[in-house]
């Protein structure tokens, strides 16, 4: 009966000790919301960059980079850490666009439905995805249309058969 108060007490100071640091981390939370200015300023977006593509794999970090021209000088190197520079160089213009496609692809990755999130942004930022998609079937087909005549005209064009000389 004792090692049962005991551990009541034991458990009640636990429960304690985990509402008082939710409790502060609620208001340190707020706090620090309440404290973002009306604009975000440089180094406002560079911190939410920097957090936020932490969070990202490497496939979405490499999707980044690919946006960005962003290539390795030698294989070994980590995109992790090329993307961390690009963010450090980045002006608030990049930073946001940056931001917004950070937002995007983790949203997609954590989601049953990523075409879902896609279309939220496209309509939130008012882009058709119904005339890209048909720009990009067009380019499908020039492109297919460009490989068949490659292909026919790279076809070795076969002699005549020669003539015997008993004809």
């Amino acid at each position: 009966m004792l090692e049962d108060t005991k551990w009541q007490a034991e458990q009640e100071k636990r429960h304690r000790e985990e509402a008082l640091a939710q409790a502060t981390g609620m208001r340190t939370l707020a706090a620090i919301v309440a404290a973002v200015p009306v604009r975000l300023m440089k180094r406002d977006l560079f911190f939410i960059a920097e957090h936020l593509s932490a969070l990202l794999d490497e496939s979405r970090l490499e999707i980044i980079a690919r946006h960005r021209s962003i290539k390795r000088a030698k294989d070994s190197e980590s995109i992790v850490k090329l993307v961390g520079a690009f963010i450090r160089k980045a002006d608030e213009g990049d930073l946001g666009r940056l931001l917004v496609e950070m937002v995007i692809l983790q949203s997609a990755r954590s989601q049953t439905d990523a075409g879902a999130v896609l279309k939220e942004a496209a309509e939130h930022y008012k882009v058709d995805p119904d005339v890209i998609a048909s720009k990009v079937k067009q380019e499908f087909a020039a492109k297919e249309k460009s490989r068949t005549a490659n292909r026919l005209s790279a076809k070795p064009k076969t002699k005549p058969a020669k003539k015997s000389a008993a004809a």
